[in-house]
């Protein structure tokens, strides 16, 4: 096979995992692009065949080289460690969570062992992988972790608009007390890094100031000047084309119109809320989400890894109405960043 061979966790089983990605492989240009093989289970995925429905037919292969890589195939490397009859849709169970755990970690063992080019993940839930005794607050610590990754970040993505996070999942007042220098300037190397593996020879990167105006001179705090600006000129001395602090109410909007290629934020909120007001667009008339678009990557892991930008949405698990378009997405970016 000379196309990349993508392996796609199913996520939490309980959600719209399976749906979405059933969904987003129900796409003929996926396939001339990339081998896709799912790693989860042919039960669910066959449920959600019915579901949406389709005429997609379920191959469950042992290894890599049995994938089939056609289109109107899934090719899945099940690992029968959970039946449709275990669960439900829509409500948190230890042994979905079990289970989502169990595919991270086969699809992680296959990138080490290069056997494919890259891993895309589905939406998992915390609270589920949690009771099932895995302590990670996401998927990023999971990858981290299991490849023994030090520096390391999360990037968001959505056509022209990405962020990159100082810091993601822990408190609002922790994540203050993580605005160091040190860290930044990591971010900020890792930002010029992801977007030159995506063919952006020269990135413009812009990084958020902590406090409202970037602090006013030191009235509203003094991160700024202590930590963000050093940080920012320790990266042009580089030769990095960074700029900043700039204030976190007018970043977004720059990057958005092409003065930069990237934002550096400080925090998880600061860089989701603009990603998702732009990707999520919801329809009140029609009660459906018309977008949930945006793509997770995970960057300075010696694997690539990159996933939806959304949850399991519990509330609409097992109903068909799951919107795939984030799942098309990060098969995309996985995809270009394999060929680059």
């Amino acid at each position: 096979m000379n196309k990349a061979i993508i392996a796609i966790t199913m996520g939490d089983p309980a959600g719209i995992g399976a749906e979405i990605i059933v969904k987003a492989l129900n796409n003929k240009d996926i396939y001339e692009k990339a081998n896709p093989v799912v790693v989860g289970s042919s039960n669910f995925l066959k449920d959600a065949v019915n579901l949406i429905p389709s005429n997609l037919k379920i191959n469950p292969v042992e290894s890599v080289d049995d994938i089939k890589g056609e289109y109107g195939t899934i090719d899945v490397m099940d690992l029968e460690n959970i039946q449709l009859s275990d669960i439900q849709y829509g409500v948190v169970d230890k042994k979905a969570g079990k289970a989502a755990v169990e595919y991270i970690f086969k699809a992680i063992e296959l990138a080490k062992e290069k056997k494919i080019d890259a891993v895309v993940t589905g939406p998992i839930n915390k609270e589920a992988i949690n009771a099932a005794g895995f302590h990670y607050s996401g998927h990023t610590e999971i990858f981290a972790e299991k490849t023994e990754t030090d520096d390391y970040a999360m990037m968001l993505a959505d056509d022209e608009m990405k962020v990159i996070h100082v810091s993601t999942h822990v408190s609002l007042r922790e994540a203050c007390d993580l605005v160091k220098k040190e860290r930044i300037l990591t971010v900020i190397n890792l930002a010029d890094q992801a977007l030159k593996s995506l063919s952006i020879k020269e990135p413009k990167i812009a990084v958020a100031g902590l406090n409202p105006h970037c602090g006013e001179q030191g009235l509203f705090g003094s991160e700024e000047a202590r930590e963000i600006s050093p940080a920012v000129k320790e990266a042009q001395k580089a030769g990095i084309n960074a700029e900043g602090p700039i204030s976190p109410d007018t970043i977004f909007s720059k990057v958005r119109g092409g003065q930069y290629d990237i934002a550096v934020v400080m925090y998880h909120d600061q860089g989701h809320i603009p990603m998702k007001v732009i990707g999520f667009q919801y329809n009140q008339k029609l009660e459906k989400w018309e977008s949930v678009s945006g793509v997770n990557i995970t960057v300075g892991l010696p694997i690539i890894r990159t996933s939806v930008d959304h949850g399991t949405a519990f509330e609409i698990a097992g109903e068909g109405k799951a919107n795939q378009e984030s799942m098309i997405e990060a098969i995309e970016m996985a995809i270009q960043f394999t060929e680059n």
